[in-house]
Parts: C-alpha cells; structure tokens; sequence
C-alpha cells in the first residue's frame, strides 16, 4: 500500500470515527505528557506548572486532527477563540458569576462552621494574572476541543443537558493522570474528594455548555468564564492554619471546603436546566458541527 493511500485510509477512518477519534488523540496527548511528567520525578516548580498546562492543549490538538482529516474548516473552530462580540450582558456574566459561585460557598463554608481569615486575603490585581494565564493556559486552552468541537457534535444527537454531561465524563477521566502525580493540586486527594470533584465537573460542564451556547458559540468567553471559576480558589479566604494544624490537613474541614465548592455549582446548573429547558440550555439556537464546517456524519459514527 503507497503511503498516500494508507494516509487516506487512516483520514476516511477518522471521518467515520470522528468522537471515538479525538477521545483517542485527546487523551493519548495528554497522558503521554503526564506520564512523562510523573515518571520523571520532577517536583512542583513554574516549569512543572508550564509542561502540566502544555499537557491540556490534548483537547485542541484531537480536535484539530479530527477536524483536518474530514475536510472541515480549521479556521472557522479555532475563530470561536476569538468570538468577542457577544454583547456586554455576557461579558458582565462570564466575568462576574465566578464572583458569585465563591461568595456563596464561602457563606455555606462558613454556615456549616468553616473558619476563615480574613486577613489572608490576597491582592485583588493578582486576579488578572490568574484570569489571563487560566484562559490560555491554564484550563481555557481546553475548551476549543470540549466545547468548540465535541460539545456540537454530540449536540447534533443529543439534548444540550445530555451532551454536556457526555462531554463531563470524558472530560474527568482525562484528568486521571494529575491524580496519580503527588505534585499536581489533585494528587494525593481522597476518594471522597476525588467523588466531589467529579460532581463540580458534571455540573461546571452543563454552565459551560450554557454559556457556549448562549453566546452563539465563542470558546474565548467560556474559556474566561472556566479560569474565573478555577481562580475563584485564589480567594478563598479559608484559615489554612486551622485547616491544616502542623501542616496536616484536616479531613473534615477539607471535605467540607469541597462540598461548599461544589454545591452553588450544582444548584446554578440545576436552575439553567429548569428556566432554560435540558434540550438547549439556552433560549437561542445551538451550535452543531456546522461551527467547525463538517458536513453529515457517516453512519459508522451514528452507531459510535
């Protein structure tokens, strides 16, 4: 077989198999790079942090290759990156939300006896830098694969609500190898913290979908409202003393910080799910493979 049709055998594959494909790229990427990185040994350091981030374009990279090798158009996905206009209401939204999401978990936090300090709190300009680098680097570069392209291939078979919790599985199991890494901020959780998690994750994934699709599909504004929310940790104003006295932390008090966390989470997308309905998650038209210029699946990928 010549190399040219062995090159389009594998791209006619990939047409046919375009959601088991990108999962396949997707996680393959990613796990190579956290693989690498665990076995290395390397500790915690801005450099680790930089190859961790470099890890999470796993997402686009999958999507890009699917995306190639069904003849779609590279770059119309990647201009939902750069999708800004979308009105100042979403803006004030993607930008302010994650405020709320923290001031309710730390009023449940310290409903249900969390102590906090106050005077811990750190400089609010730090919150640009958190915002800036978590949009490009830090989780939002994610999003062009999760959203920009499975969520509106699954949204072509599927209600909004479904896709959103399709795209949450995949999503937390790719996750896997930085709970295996004692460096990353996962590692080492318990299985009741690791449980909560992936509650956040299912729940964070339908807001996700919500503002995807109520923008008309723009991956920059989900990518800022996903660093916002991850940022918001930044601010807890958690007494990490109390919490961790002589450095141990405390079981309770961590599981009750992840519970609190999780549940204006649950509650959001719960309330999205009843005002909007679970087949759009939005009172407009949502996007489909059509954002990334693909034209009708094969039928093979009907039956995936």
């Amino acid at each position: 077989m010549s190399a040219s049709a062995h090159d389009s055998g594998v791209r006619a594959w990939i047409n046919r198999h375009r959601i088991a494909a990108f999962l396949g790229i997707t996680y393959a990427f990613t796990w190579l790079i956290q693989g690498a990185l665990l076995a290395s040994g390397m500790e915690a350091s801005w450099t680790h942090s930089i190859l961790i981030g470099f890890g999470g374009f796993g997402p686009p990279v999958g999507a890009a290759v699917v995306i190639w090798a069904s003849d779609g158009d590279l770059r119309k996905w990647i201009g939902q990156f750069f999708r800004w206009r979308i009105g100042l209401k979403w803006w004030v939204i993607a930008l302010g939300l994650p405020f709320v999401i923290l001031v309710l978990g730390v009023l449940l936090f310290v409903a249900f006896g969390g102590p906090i300090d106050l005077g811990s709190f750190p400089f609010v300009g730090i919150y640009l830098f958190v915002l800036a680098w978590g949009t490009i680097w830090g989780g939002g570069q994610e999003d062009l694969g999760w959203r920009g392209f499975l969520l509106p291939l699954l949204q072509d078979r599927y209600s909004a609500f479904v896709s959103s919790l399709l795209v949450g599985v995949a999503w937390a199991g790719w996750h896997l190898p930085l709970f295996l890494n004692p460096t990353t901020t996962h590692g080492g959780w318990p299985l009741s913290q690791q449980l909560i998690w992936i509650v956040s994750i299912l729940a964070g994934s339908v807001l996700w979908t919500w503002m995807y699709n109520s923008t008309g599909g723009s991956v920059l504004a989900v990518a800022v409202f996903h660093a916002g929310v991850n940022g918001m940790g930044v601010f807890h104003p958690a007494d990490t003393a109390a919490m961790a006295p002589g450095g141990v932390p405390d079981p309770w008090l961590t599981l009750l910080s992840e519970i609190t966390g999780a549940l204006p989470l649950v509650a959001i997308a719960l309330l999205l799910v009843i005002v909007y309905g679970p087949d759009r998650l939005t009172n407009r038209e949502i996007p489909g493979r059509e954002v990334v210029g693909l034209k009708e699946p094969a039928v093979d990928e009907r039956n995936e």
